[in-house]
């Protein structure tokens, strides 16, 4: 038991030390584990053989990932990213087998050997790159969401590679794997389809499959309900563990990839009033044992055998690394994928993946692939998932400053057009103000810096211009002059600010209307001049709170007063909080702006708890239809 504690020890301290270390270096979570492992393990010596043992059990970990990847899609988003999954996916994977498998046999492997190679290398890290996507806030991208479609190809992929392999065995490899085979042997005393015949081995195979899909269908909003009668946390966490360990096991009884079998499970439950829970619950264990897997990739690699081949190790990484990452860019070609989104595609998917430990032993265990070359081979997955993390730098600090400065250094559009009203920013808060005076005949210049954001403007025909709002000869041309107003919907807390005193400095006249993320930027936008700030969350959130009150039953009417009773107060006290703001030279936030704003708490309670139904406000008599005609006079 002591021996135990003394190796879990090891390794989480490994984890704390180096992945704090690489993050704040900029190397990002998983090369702190690569990292963690390789001096645990080779360089040290501190963790040994258990490290293949413990690396099975940390497999896990890439189980409960597409677990949860599956509950975030639900069988609609499936058929819709049909497209992308079928031939994005299926391109890279028959592309990267053909060119892989045809350059192993140009090193003299047979083409059986051959094909299982291409097989292996097809197939690309899905727990390094989604891990590093959430990380760098990459999976929104363009670049991201294919990538994404090509993982999931992949791991759908596994299930027929694994029906595959056992044809393509080598009888002349057999004696060199019999330790091998005795394993495998051993391990089929687990196998609910050993010694069938290939009819009854596929009805097992559909009738899991049909099983997992059914239970999780009909079954599961029962279990969890009686579940969650108990009230008790801890048993909802060990029955959505035992749900993706149960799964997990019965794809391993029938053959299976466990992997798939739980990420299917997580489509059935993606409509599920349970999912949220079963994500809170599966999540810590999911990232505790990817970091396990990734530290047990470090410390397994092995120094000796890499030292005594380091020249075909280094060299077949990088072969197979470019040859994967040149298919990418052909794909990302083909399939319009543009800009710095065509090298994050090419650049993260180029790697190995976790599943080609997995069919290297089974391709040995099967007698397709000698343990000598599968030793390399596994040197060179582990090698090419080391360096991963690397190429995702290098997209960072190299390939995305450059495509910046290039659209830094375009020109600006040529404005043919003036309006009564300037927008500087083309985003969601600007699009809606344009889109609302466009269609009420008010003339509108919208500008961006983003030269992305106005080509996805000019798609969707909304007008609007490349160009920076604080260039002086860039507003004339676009009529700042005469122009009666001014909003400023840019997202940078900073660029508003200087934007809005800007403006007012060279055009005092000019009405500057800003939206503004919280009080602290709406305060710092009044000071620098702005005639009209609004919190971009202010109406929606109080529109939200409006609804949860109708929806608990309270009148409509009566809602609608508290709301706009809890608004008037707001605006009356607002004053009062920015000059208390602007005239604190010390501490903007400072125990006299505190006291206001409890004030300002008390005030707004105490109007709330006011009845005055038969008492109508004068903004409230003044909602009256307009006479016909006003439009005009405008």
């Amino acid at each position: 038991m002591t021996g135990y504690f003394v190796q879990a020890f090891i390794y989480l301290i490994a984890a704390v030390i180096a992945v704090p270390l690489a993050k704040k270096f900029g190397l990002g979570s998983v090369l702190g584990y690569l990292i963690a492992g390789v001096i645990i393990g080779p360089v040290t010596g501190l963790v040994g053989k258990e490290t293949v043992t413990i690396q099975h059990f940390a497999e896990f970990g890439v189980v409960m990932m597409l677990f949860l990847v599956g509950l975030e899609l639900e069988p609609k988003m499936l058929w819709q990213m049909r497209h992308r999954l079928l031939g994005l996916g299926g391109l890279q994977v028959a592309l990267t087998t053909g060119l892989i498998t045809i350059i192993a046999m140009v090193f003299g492997q047979p083409w059986q050997t051959a094909l299982a190679i291409g097989l292996i290398f097809s197939l690309s890290s899905t727990a390094i790159v989604l891990q590093t996507f959430n990380e760098k806030g990459l999976s929104k991208t363009q670049g991201g969401q294919n990538a994404f479609s090509v993982l999931l190809m992949q791991d759908i992929a596994v299930i027929p590679m694994l029906a595959f392999i056992p044809m393509l065995a080598l009888p002349e490899i057999a004696d060199a794997a019999a330790s091998l085979k005795e394993a495998s042997e051993h391990h089929q005393e687990l196998s609910l389809v050993s010694g069938l015949p290939s009819w009854a081995y596929a009805l097992a195979i559909l009738a899991s499959i049909v099983g997992v899909i059914v239970t999780g269908h009909y079954l599961s909003r029962p279990l969890f309900h009686y579940v969650a009668s108990s009230h008790l946390r801890e048993i909802f966490v060990a029955t959505a563990l035992m749900l993706v360990v149960g799964i997990a096991a019965l794809m391993s009884l029938v053959g299976l990839s466990p992997a798939l079998g739980t990420f299917l499970a997580g489509v059935v439950l993606a409509n599920s009033e349970f999912k949220h829970e079963l994500e809170s619950n599966i999540e810590p264990f999911k990232g505790l044992l990817l970091g396990l897997f990734f530290i047990t990739v470090g410390a397994g690699i092995n120094f000796s055998i890499f030292a005594d081949n380091l020249v075909v190790i280094l060299g077949l990484t990088l072969l197979v690394m470019l040859s994967k990452a040149a298919i990418l860019w052909l794909l990302a070609m083909i399939f319009k994928i543009n800009n710095s989104d065509r090298w994050l595609f090419a650049l993260s998917l180029a790697q190995a993946g976790e599943f080609g430990f997995v069919l290297l032993s089974f391709t040995m265990a099967q007698h397709v692939i000698a343990p000598d070359v599968a030793a390399i081979l596994q040197l060179v997955v582990a090698l090419s998932m080391f360096l991963t993390p690397v190429l995702f730098i290098a997209f960072d600090k190299i390939i995305l400053p450059r495509y910046r400065d290039a659209i830094n250094q375009m020109e600006f559009d040529d404005i043919d057009d003036c309006g009564t009203v300037i927008i500087a920013g083309a985003g969601r808060f600007g699009q809606i103000v344009n889109r609302l005076l466009v269609a009420n005949g008010i003339k509108t210049v919208m500008l961006d810096h983003e030269a992305t954001q106005i080509e996805n403007m000019r798609r969707i025909e909304i007008k609007s211009y490349f160009g920076d709002a604080t260039r002086p000869d860039l507003l004339h041309t676009a009529g700042i002059d005469d122009a009666l107003m001014f909003v400023v919907a840019i997202d940078n807390i900073d660029n508003s600010v200087a934007l809005t005193h800007h403006i007012k400095k060279s055009h005092p006249k000019l009405t500057v209307l800003s939206r503004s993320f919280d009080k602290g930027h709406s305060y710092a936008l009044r000071q620098a001049g702005a005639d009209f700030t609004i919190n971009e969350t202010y109406h929606s959130a109080l529109e939200l709170g409006a609804e949860v009150m109708r929806k608990a039953g309270l009148h409509p009417f009566f809602v609608e007063h508290k709301k706009t009773l809890f608004a008037q107060v707001e605006q009356d006290a607002s004053d009062d909080l920015y000059q208390k703001w602007s005239n604190s030279e010390e501490e903007q936030y400072g125990s006299d702006y505190q006291k206001l704003f409890i004030r300002l708490e008390q005030a707004i309670k105490s109007a709330m708890g006011r009845d005055r139904l038969d008492k109508h406000s004068a903004s409230e008599r003044g909602w009256t239809p307009p006479p016909k005609g006003y439009d005009k006079k405008l």
